[in-house]
């Protein structure tokens, strides 16, 4: 989910995109793009252009002309893609924006893509391993953690999280390891 190891064309540094979600594949024939997002209102990947999209191994600009709830995702139309096989040849592309446009998180909150590459340890200083991808559930994100083997655990502040340092790269948690 984090995509922000991948490498960025022109001044942006790799940090300065987060991956918002991904294109799913054509809609109709005229060029719209289903689009899976990756944030928690649905609509919000819509407030932002351009787009940045990962492609052939660079980030490059595209514009939004327009997009519009569907579903579970979204669909929308990008500058330059008029057709459903120009379409069909992005199914898959990761969606990116800059850092900088997203509006500030309180001190308890995250970005998932802040989390993701964190080491997760339990109360018992023992290395759980890192933080792959987080799961929205509903009730609360779960945090899926994968080392000697893989945990999921909830995204609770308090009983649970106890600290989330990012200068540190470290998540101490109240988790056991035969959970």
């Amino acid at each position: 989910m984090s995509g922000n190891d991948s490498p960025v064309t022109g001044a942006p540094q790799a940090d300065d995109l987060l991956v918002m979600g991904h294109l799913a594949g054509p809609y109709g024939v005229k060029g719209w793009l289903r689009v899976a997002p990756c944030t928690r209102e649905l609509t919000a990947l819509l407030e932002y252009s351009p787009w940045y999209l990962y492609s052939k191994g660079e980030w490059q600009p595209v514009k939004l002309l327009q997009g519009k709830p569907h579903g579970k995702g979204l669909v929308v139309q990008l500058a330059q893609c008029n057709n459903r096989e120009q379409a069909a040849a992005l199914n898959g592309t990761k969606i990116g924006v800059y850092r900088s446009e997203l509006p500030e998180t309180a001190a308890d909150e995250y970005y998932w893509a802040d989390l993701v590459g964190l080491r997760v340890i339990n109360s018992d200083g023992a290395l759980l391993g890192t933080v792959h991808h987080l799961i929205e559930t509903g009730a609360n994100d779960v945090l899926v953690v994968r080392g000697e083997q893989e945990y999921l655990v909830p995204f609770i502040v308090g009983p649970v999280i106890k600290t989330v340092d990012i200068d540190q790269q470290l998540i101490r948690v109240d988790w056991d390891t035969d959970y």
